[in-house]
C-alpha cells in the first residue's frame, strides 16, 4: 500500500483536529489548575468546607478571560450581599423559624426579580445573592430549623471560601491567558459600522428606479447590533481599568442603532419619491459623505476603522457640519440631510468606542452623561419573583414537615437552579432539565472517584491528579459544546462535582451521607424543573407583543405630553425594548420598534421648535390624533401644517427652522403611513 499520498492528508487532519481542540483543552487545564490552587489555599487555611472554594473557582472559570474576570467580580458582589442579608435576617429573627424561612423565600423572589431585570453578569450577581443566602442558611440552621448563634462567622467563612475560589481562578487565568475580547469587540463594531455606511451609501447611489429594498438587511443589522451586548460585558472584564468604557460602549451600540434609524428614514423617503424626482437631491447628500466611509468592500477599507479611528471621526464631524449647514431649498433635501446626520452621528459614537478599544492617540474626552435605567417590561420579572418565592417556600415547608436531615440542601439547589435560569425566559425549562441531567451524571462520577479512587491516595498532588481525571474532560466537553443544552449538562457536572465530593482536611467516606446529599441535590434540581413547567415564563410571542404595546403606549404618552423625555432618554428607552426582544421575534416587529423610535424622536424635536414657528396648536392637534390611534387624521393635520409653512415662507421669522420642521413632519407622516396598522392598533399593555 502506498502511504505517501495518505500521509499529507493524515497530517492535515491531525493538525486540524489538534488546532480545534487546543482552546477547549487549555480551558479544561486552566479550570483544573484554578480548582487545585483554590483547594490548596483553603486546605492550608484549614477552612471548614474547602470544597466551596474549589467549586467557586470551577464556576467562575469561562473559556474567555474577560468573561471569567467579569463573572468573578460580580460573584464577589453577590456573595457579600447574600452573606450580609443572612446575618441581618438571623439577628432579626433568632428564634422564629417560620419568619426566617419565609423571609428567606421572599429574598429568593426579590433576587429572581432583580436577576430578570438586569443583564449578563449583573443578572448573575443578583441570582448569586439569592442562593448564597440559602447556602449560608444551610449551615446556619439545624436539621429541622433553628438559627445558630455563630451565623456571622459562618457567613464570613463561607464568603471567604468563595472569594478564595474567585481569586485563584483570576490568578491562573491572568497568568495563562492574555485575552482577546477587546480586539474581537473592536473588529465587530468596525465591521458593523463599515457595513452600515457602505450599504447606506449604496442606497443613495442607487436611488431612483433601481432603488433596492433594504428592509431585510436593516432588520438583520439591528439584530447583530443588539448581539454585541454579551461581547461588551466580556471586554469590560479585560479592560475595567479604562475609565468610562462601559458608557462609551453603550453609546456606541445606541449610535449604531441610531444610524440604522437614519438609514431607514432615508430609504423610506426615497421609496416614496416620484420617478421624475430630481436626482440632484440625493447626489448632493452622497457627495457629502466622505469617500473613506463609502466602500467597505475595497481592500483595506475595513482596517481603516481600527487603524486610525480618530481620523475617521474627524472626517465624520466635518461631514456632519457640512450637512447641517447645507443650504437646502426643499423639505425633501433637508430631510435627507438631517437623516444622514443621524447616520454620521452614530458613526461618531462607534468611532469613540473603537478609539478606546484600540487605545488610539488623541482620543476625545469621554461623554460622562449617564442614561436613565429603563426596564423594558416588568412582567417577566414579576413572574420570576412569584415562581422563586413559591418554589423555595414549598421545599422549605417539605423540609420542616418531614424533618429530613439533608432536606435544606434541596432548598439550596432548588434556589440555585431557579435563580440562575429565571432570566433565560422560554429556555429556562430546558435548561433546568439539562442541569438535572448534569447533576445526576455528577453524582455518578463523584461517587466513583470518592469511594473507588480517593481512598488509595493520601497526598494533595495525588488528590489533584484524581479530580483532574474528571474536571479536565468535563470542562473540555463544555467548551467544545455547540448546543446550549449540552453546555448546560457539562456545566452542571463540573459545578456540582466538588460539593458532592465534599473534600475536607479529614475526608469522610460515609456512603449514607453521600447518598442523602446526592438525593437532596437531585430533588432540588427536579423541583426547579417542575417549577418552570408549572409556572412557565412568558412565551416569546407574548413578550414581543407586550414590548411593542408598551413602546406604543410610551409614544402616545409622548404625543400628549404626559410623558416628558429628552431625546437621549427616549432613545435609551426604545433601544432597551429593542434589546429585550426575544430572538424569535419577527423582523417586522423590530422594524416597528425602529419606527416608534423615529416618530418619538421627531415629536420631541418638533415640540422644541413649535413655538418659534407659531405651530404649537396645530402640532398638538396632530399629535393628539397619534395618541388616539388615528393615523389618517394625524397625517392630514401634519400635511396641512406643512402646506401652511410652505405657502408663506416670508411670514415665517426663521425659514431655515421651518424647512427643517417640514422635513421632520415628512419623517413622521411616512412612518405612520408605512406602519399604519401598528400605530392604529396595539391595545394598551
Amino acid at each position: 500500500m502506498d502511504t505517501s499520498a495518505a500521509s499529507p492528508r493524515f497530517r492535515w487532519n491531525l493538525t486540524d483536529m489538534l488546532t480545534s481542540a487546543g482552546l477547549p483543552l487549555r480551558f479544561g487545564l486552566r479550570l483544573w489548575a484554578s480548582v487545585c490552587l483554590a483547594l490548596f489555599v483553603a486546605f492550608w487555611l484549614e477552612l471548614d468546607n474547602p470544597f466551596w472554594a474549589g467549586a467557586s473557582a470551577a464556576i467562575v472559570c469561562q473559556p474567555q478571560l474577560g468573561a471569567s474576570l467579569r463573572k468573578g467580580w460580580f460573584r464577589m458582589i453577590g456573595t457579600v450581599v447574600g452573606a450580609a442579608f443572612v446575618v441581618v435576617l438571623t439577628s432579626g429573627f433568632p428564634q422564629d423559624r417560620f419568619a426566617f424561612l419565609g423571609l428567606l423565600a421572599l429574598w429568593g423572589g426579590l433576587c429572581a426579580f432583580a436577576a430578570t431585570i438586569l443583564r449578563n453578569f449583573a443578572s448573575y450577581s443578583a441570582a448569586l445573592a439569592g442562593y448564597t443566602a440559602a447556602i449560608i442558611a444551610a449551615d446556619n440552621l439545624g436539621a429541622t430549623g433553628g438559627a445558630s448563634p455563630d451565623v456571622f462567622m459562618l457567613a464570613v467563612t463561607r464568603a471567604s471560601e468563595i472569594c478564595i475560589g474567585i481569586a485563584s481562578a483570576g490568578v491562573i487565568l491572568a497568568a495563562t491567558d492574555f485575552g482577546g475580547a477587546q480586539r474581537q469587540l473592536a473588529a465587530s463594531i468596525a465591521n458593523l459600522a463599515a457595513e452600515i455606511m457602505g450599504r447606506f451609501s449604496e442606497t443613495l447611489a442607487l436611488a431612483g428606479s433601481r432603488l433596492p429594498d433594504t428592509q431585510t438587511d436593516r432588520r438583520e443589522l439591528v439584530r447583530r447590533v443588539i448581539a454585541l451586548d454579551p461581547m461588551i460585558d466580556q471586554a469590560l472584564g479585560e479592560a475595567s481599568h479604562v475609565p468610562y468604557l462601559s458608557l462609551t460602549l453603550q453609546r456606541a451600540v445606541y449610535g449604531l442603532l441610531g444610524a440604522l434609524d437614519g438609514w431607514r428614514g432615508v430609504a423610506t423617503h426615497l421609496s416614496r419619491l416620484p420617478d421624475d424626482a430630481d436626482r440632484q437631491q440625493w447626489e448632493i447628500i452622497l457627495r457629502s459623505i466622505p469617500s473613506e466611509l463609502r466602500s467597505p468592500r475595497k481592500p483595506g477599507s475595513l482596517a481603516r476603522w481600527t487603524a486610525d479611528p480618530m481620523a475617521l471621526r474627524r472626517v465624520c464631524d466635518e461631514a456632519t457640519q457640512t450637512l447641517l449647514a447645507l443650504p437646502a431649498r426643499t423639505p425633501s433635501l433637508r430631510l435627507l440631510a438631517d437623516e444622514t446626520v443621524k447616520v454620521l452621528s452614530g458613526m461618531v459614537r462607534a468611532l469613540d468606542a473603537l478609539a478606546l478599544l484600540v487605545d488610539a492617540p488623541d482620543q476625545e474626552p469621554p461623554h460622562r452623561r449617564r442614561y436613565r435605567l429603563s426596564v423594558p417590561d416588568w412582567s417577566p420579572a414579576l413572574v420570576s419573583a412569584a415562581r422563586a418565592f413559591v418554589a423555595i417556600g414549598a421545599v422549605e415547608l417539605f423540609w420542616v414537615a418531614t424533618a429530613w436531615p439533608n432536606g435544606f440542601s434541596a432548598v439550596v439547589f432548588a434556589a440555585i437552579v431557579i435563580l440562575l435560569l429565571s432570566p433565560r425566559g422560554d429556555l429556562a425549562y430546558g435548561g433546568a432539565i439539562a442541569f438535572a441531567l448534569g447533576t445526576a451524571g455528577s453524582v455518578l462520577f463523584a461517587g466513583i472517584i470518592k469511594f473507588a479512587a480517593l481512598p488509595a491516595f493520601e497526598t494533595f498532588p495525588a488528590f489533584c491528579a484524581v479530580i483532574g481525571l474528571f474536571l479536565v474532560p468535563a470542562s473540555f466537553a463544555r467548551a467544545r459544546s455547540q448546543r446550549p443544552a449540552a453546555m448546560a449538562v457539562f456545566t452542571a457536572m463540573g459545578g456540582n462535582f466538588l460539593p458532592l465530593l465534599s473534600s475536607t482536611n479529614e475526608m469522610s467516606y460515609n456512603t449514607v451521607e453521600f447518598y442523602n446529599t446526592a438525593l437532596s441535590i437531585v430533588v432540588g434540581c427536579s423541583v426547579a424543573a417542575l417549577a418552570f413547567r408549572l409556572a412557565p415564563p412568558l412565551s416569546p410571542e407574548l413578550r414581543a407583543r407586550r414590548l411593542l404595546a408598551l413602546a406604543l403606549r410610551d409614544l402616545r404618552g409622548l404625543a400628549i405630553a404626559s410623558l416628558r423625555l429628552r431625546p437621549e432618554d427616549w432613545d435609551g428607552r426604545i433601544f432597551g425594548r429593542l434589546s429585550a426582544l426575544p430572538d424569535q421575534a419577527e423582523p417586522l416587529q423590530r422594524a416597528r420598534l425602529m419606527a416608534v423610535l423615529s416618530v418619538g424622536a421627531e415629536i420631541i424635536n418638533l415640540r422644541q421648535i413649535a413655538s418659534r414657528l407659531g405651530a404649537s396648536a396645530e402640532l398638538a392637534a396632530a399629535f393628539r390624533a397619534v395618541a388616539l390611534r388615528n393615523s389618517e387624521i394625524a397625517i392630514a393635520k401634519l400635511r396641512q401644517l406643512d402646506r401652511r409653512l410652505a405657502s408663506d415662507p416670508d411670514a415665517v421669522s426663521e425659514p431655515t427652522i421651518a424647512l427643517r420642521a417640514r422635513g421632520r413632519i415628512q419623517v413622521i407622516a411616512e412612518a405612520l403611513t408605512e406602519h399604519r396598522s401598528y400605530f392604529d392598533g396595539g391595545a394598551p399593555a
